[in-house]
This record gives structure tokens, sequence and C-alpha cells, in this order.
């Protein structure tokens, strides 16, 4: 087919694509998290996903959990007076399984959750100066109580909110796992909120920390771990912009690794947003992915035939 003029080659049918769900995909149109707005939002994702799966693809999935996390820190504040609070690391080993079992039920064929840790360096300069914030907003009371836990919490225009470190994915340590799996023919569900954060010591141990990896980073990782040939950023958008929010915005198309790097080095993606994912999807395709594609829930499959969608290439 073309692309503004220009041919270029298209997704094959049976390729192994890695899809990173974005929070949009977990919540309600309004970011509501009750368990019934994950219901219908989780239906709703997977019947993209199953698509892809009827078309031949092999597929994993990996998605946000911020809300949900979110949530259990909340119900871990409001009874902190009663019950200890669990770790952050604890919080996203639930999430990642609440998570996959609503995706497995939605999805009803043969696929399979696995509850998936993420190696981090305990030497990452982030663990120095925690700045990712999360859950609800209190007030100085109420966080100063909460740092004699242990907790790190900063002052916003909003209220007091807390911080956590957010290092960089190393590996994940459970990718042999995903791709035994998908190798038996499972639409896996791997690495959910970027996986479980923990660390290794001097004599191999590992335990978890208390940290938030970025899930598309670690959706990079994760793909090349199971040598999936794209990798699919799933957002609310159909494409990435440049120049968001003013008079000369232009959605991307086809890009080259090299053209976007100086895009996304020149400030155009926001570092809340957009920025992550432009980063995952510039690390897969650098690192020896054949093509990183950043688009919709509803254009995954046009995406991955090249007909829309932002597509980076080397």
């Amino acid at each position: 087919m073309r692309w503004n003029g220009e041919a270029i080659s298209v997704g094959q049918v049976g390729e192994r694509v890695l899809i990173a769900l974005g929070g949009n995909a977990m919540t309600g149109p309004d970011g509501g998290a009750s368990p019934g707005d994950q219901h219908r939002a989780v239906e709703q994702a997977v019947r993209h996903v199953v698509a892809l799966v009827e078309d031949g693809h092999q597929v994993t999935l990996t998605h946000g959990n911020g809300p949900q996390v979110g949530n259990l820190i909340l119900k871990n504040q409001l009874a902190a007076h009663v019950v200890p609070p669990v770790p952050l690391d604890w919080c996203g080993a639930q999430t990642q399984a609440t998570i996959g079992t609503l995706i497995l039920n939605a999805f009803d064929g043969r696929a399979a959750v696995v509850v998936t840790r993420t190696l981090v360096d305990p030497a990452d300069p982030a663990f120095q100066d925690p700045v990712k914030p999360i859950g609800r907003y209190f007030s100085e009371a109420e966080a100063r109580r909460f740092e004699d836990l242990g907790q790190t919490w900063r002052r916003f225009e909003r209220g007091w909110r807390r911080v956590v470190a957010s290092p960089e994915p190393l590996e994940i340590l459970d990718a042999p796992a995903v791709a035994a799996l998908v190798a038996s023919g499972f639409t896996v569900v791997a690495a959910g909120g970027g996986g479980v954060p923990v660390t290794r010591d001097a004599e191999g141990r590992l335990a978890g920390v208390e940290a938030v990896i970025d899930k598309d980073l670690a959706a990079a990782v994760l793909a090349r771990a199971v040598r999936a040939t794209v990798l699919v950023i799933a957002t609310d958008v159909p494409r990435a912009v440049v120049g968001f929010g003013t008079p000369g915005a232009r959605p991307l198309g086809h890009v080259t690794a090299a053209e976007l790097r100086v895009l996304h080095a020149a400030g155009h993606f926001a570092g809340g947003s957009m920025g992550p994912k432009v980063e995952a999807a510039l690390r897969f395709v650098e690192q020896g992915g054949d093509r990183s594609v950043i688009t919709s829930l509803e254009d995954m499959g046009a995406a991955l035939t090249g007909e829309t969608g932002t597509v980076v290439r080397q």
C-alpha cells in the first residue's frame, strides 16, 4: 500500500504483537474506577484485542493500573489507624491479578495472566528524589502522620500527596514464562502497571520496593524479551501530535526513529502523558524491534497494516 504517496510495507498476519493498554482502557469515560466501570471498560477493550487474535496475531497484553492502585492506597490510608498499610509492591501485585482476571473473563479464550516482577537498580537516582505522585490529596497533618510510617509526601497546589520513585525497568524477570505461554498459543496478560518492582541484593535475593514503574517503558522491555515484532501503545488518540494544543499542531503518521527522537528531545511530547509512550516506542525500535505503533484502541487493526496511527521504524 502507499502512505502520503510513498510505498510502505504493511503488517503481516501472524505477527507477534505486544499491546500496552492505557489507563483509559481500564476505567469509565469519566475516569471512574468502580467495579462496574472497570468491567465495562475492559470488555470494550478486549473486543479489539480479540479481533487481532482472530486475524492470526500472537498477542501479549500489558496494562496500566494507576486508578486501581490509587484505590488500594486510599483504603490503606483510611484504615491506617486500624491495619498497617501494605507495601506498594503488594498493591501492584494485587492489581495485576484483579485486572488480569477481568481481562480473562472478557476474553473467554485461551488466555493466561502472569503476575510479573520487574527488576530495577537499587542505586537508580530515582530513589534519591521520589517525584511520582500517587493516591489522593490530604492535609498537611494527615501527610505528616503517613510520613511517620516511612512514606515521602510533598506539597502540591491542591494539598499534600505521597510521592514515590519511578526507576528504570531493567529486566522483566518472568518474561520466560510469558514467552512459553505465548509459544503454546496463549494470549498472555503480563507486567501490568509496569510490573512489581524488585531489587536484587549481592547474594541474589529479590525484594519488593516502594516504587512505580512506567508501564509503557516496561512494555518495551517485555516486547523485546518475548521477541515481539511490533509494540502497540494503545491510548485515547489515533496518533501522537507534534505541537499539541498550538495552532501548528500536526498528527504524526509514519516517522523514523531518528526523526521522532529529535522531536522528543525538542519537548513536543508532555512528560506526564505522551512523553513516556514516545520514549517507549523509540526504545523498542532503536533496540532492534521492527516497528512501534501509537494509536487508539479502535484503530489498532488498521495501524498494524500501516493505514493509521503513528508508526515508528528505523
